[in-house]
């Protein structure tokens, strides 16, 4: 705060610094869930190999709706690798001349499912179990 006032007065303006701090912020932080943490990397360290898996990124001041969800549920927010093996096809994620390598589709696929199977083996006996007809026709 000191920074800026003092910056817009070597300017002759005057600044105002409000950090919201007694208002929610637009979108909270995204947090991942240390067990779904564990379950991830085993997963993905089984399928991919655990060289392939990156445990660590440097954190991003970005907003992402799925943080809303982890408001409610447990969440873990993770990102497949798509990088084209030539610099010079590299742009940002949301440029118009974005060329991912799509190769790396099928594995993404795979994890997903992976994930999702091994999540429902490992806690489905804590989802309640529903009494009720079922039908099977369309």
């Amino acid at each position: 705060m000191q920074v800026i006032i003092g910056q817009a007065a070597v300017q002759r303006c005057n600044a105002t610094v409000d950090f919201l701090d007694e208002k929610k912020p637009l979108y909270p932080p995204v947090v991942n869930n240390g067990d779904l943490h564990k379950l991830f990397v085993d997963v993905a360290g089984n399928l991919l190999g655990i060289n392939k898996v990156n445990t660590y990124t440097k954190p991003v001041m970005a907003a992402e709706d799925f943080a809303f969800y982890q408001e409610v549920i447990p969440g873990y927010f993770s990102t497949l690798g798509v990088k084209s093996a030539s610099p010079e096809t590299h742009r940002s994620l949301h440029s118009p001349y974005l060329k991912i390598n799509e190769d790396a589709l099928p594995y993404g696929a795979a994890l997903h499912a992976s994930l999702a199977t091994t999540y429902l083996i490992k806690y489905q006996q804590d989802v309640a179990k529903v009494d009720r007809k079922s039908n099977d026709e369309l």
